[in-house]
């Protein structure tokens, strides 16, 4: 066995011809035998982590409450707590360092029964002693990427929510906050309206997001973006061979979007031909793949936005009628961002804190003149140029940001 350490706090480890990555990490290892407890400690402290023993499950949970561990290895049969009431304890903690920690239970009378119990209680994994050394090694390698996964995860999803918020404190805002407050936890169809860049797409995600599917999947389609010809596989799903390039069969959005959310952005710009087959499934909740003959069931709540004025594209022959009022349910326009002109230095302090905290940046401010000068002028781009701009003068413009920055800049 060859090892290499690595700068990233990575040990590579070659076992024969098989290549294993081990992250160091802090690790605690519960047992009442001090040769398996010694033992686990000399092996893992060799391959680079940091381990901490107990020599009961009393001590070893108390230690495991105090200290963050990025792995817990226990062993089942222990005086007073044993490895499944620690497993539990963890498990059932109302603080996520601990209760995120990956648990392995050990034991010397290991059965599936048990090893099925253990699992079920949130174990990430069971070994039986006498430990096999690439058992051990290949179970911490897969434990640690798994709390890695995790973390990553929740950061992710804290970014993404911080990405999902509508800014602001003017009366049109607040007026849209109460709608999506009394809308979002109904099934009622809603149609958002509104110019480009002012925050359709952020309105669907919050009424989803606090709705009664918010555990399903949010499925987005840019009906602008997809041709024509294209449109209904996209939203039905197709066969294979149904047409060119169809070499398998393939779900579309509808499906996907089972059981959750169907957002159709820019609907205005769906052809005639896919209209009628949307009206359709909302009329029976049910699709038929192209290609297909088959109908299948879906459960989807639809949620759709436009920046064109769909009374006027019915007028013009361009938009269905009877689809209109089944979308129309509950209407939701977004103001633009010259009609609540109050929130700017919101919008600004906002844009600034995740610009510079995404790009490794130094916060930077603005003067009370810049942001009076911001407020001045108009916004055909609405949120989006507002934040384009803001991206641009903490660039090009010193600390604070002054209103001959704006005047130079923006």
């Amino acid at each position: 066995m060859h090892s290499i350490i690595c700068k990233d706090r990575k040990k590579v480890v070659i076992l024969r011809s098989e290549v294993i990555y081990i992250y160091m990490a802090k690790i605690l290892v519960i047992d009442d035998e001090r040769a398996i407890r010694n033992t686990l400690k000399d092996i893992l402290e060799f391959e680079g982590h940091e381990v901490d023993v107990a020599e009961d499950g009393k001590i070893g949970y108390e230690k495991a409450r105090n200290q963050v561990y990025d792995l817990i290895y226990s062993d089942i049969k222990m005086p007073g707590l044993d490895g499944m009431e620690v497993l539990e304890k963890i498990k059932s903690s109302d603080t996520s360092e601990l209760s995120d920690c990956p648990v392995v239970i050990i034991s010397g009378h290991g059965n599936i029964d048990t090893a099925v119990e253990a699992l079920k209680k949130g174990a990430f994994d069971f070994i039986v002693k006498p430990i096999d050394l690439n058992r051990l090694l290949v179970t911490t390698k897969n434990a640690l990427e798994r709390k890695s996964l995790v973390q990553e995860t929740k950061v992710l999803r804290k970014k993404v929510s911080s990405h999902n918020q509508m800014i602001g404190h003017s009366a049109p805002i607040e007026h849209i906050r109460s709608i999506i407050e009394k809308v979002a936890p109904t099934e009622a169809r809603v149609l958002i309206t509104g110019n480009n860049g002012t925050g359709k797409e952020i309105a669907a995600r919050l009424i989803h997001s606090a709705s009664n599917r918010a555990n399903k999947p949010l499925i987005e389609v840019n009906c602008a973006a997809i041709p024509s010809e294209l449109i209904e596989s996209e939203l039905f799903g197709h066969m294979k061979g149904s047409f060119t390039g169809a070499i398998k069969d393939r779900a579309g959005k509808f499906e996907q979007a089972d059981g959750g959310t169907l957002f159709l952005d820019e609907i205005g710009d769906m052809s005639l031909a896919a209209q009628t087959k949307v009206l359709r499934a909302l009329q029976e909740n049910e699709i038929t793949r192209v290609g297909s003959d088959k109908n299948i069931k879906v459960n989807v709540r639809i949620l759709s936005a436009t920046n064109k004025d769909l009374l006027k594209e019915i007028e013009k022959g361009n938009f269905r009628e009877d689809l209109y009022h089944r979308l129309n349910v509950i209407p939701l326009h977004i103001p633009s961002l010259d009609e609540r002109k109050e929130d700017i230095p919101l919008l600004a302090e906002y844009f600034v804190e995740q610009i510079c905290q995404e790009q490794g940046w130094a916060k930077k401010s603005f003067t009370p003149q810049a942001i009076e000068l911001l407020q001045q002028r108009s916004w055909p781009g609405n949120i989006r140029e507002l934040r384009n701009v803001i991206e641009r003068l903490i660039i090009l413009s010193g600390d604070p940001i002054n209103e001959q920055d704006v005047q130079t800049f923006a």
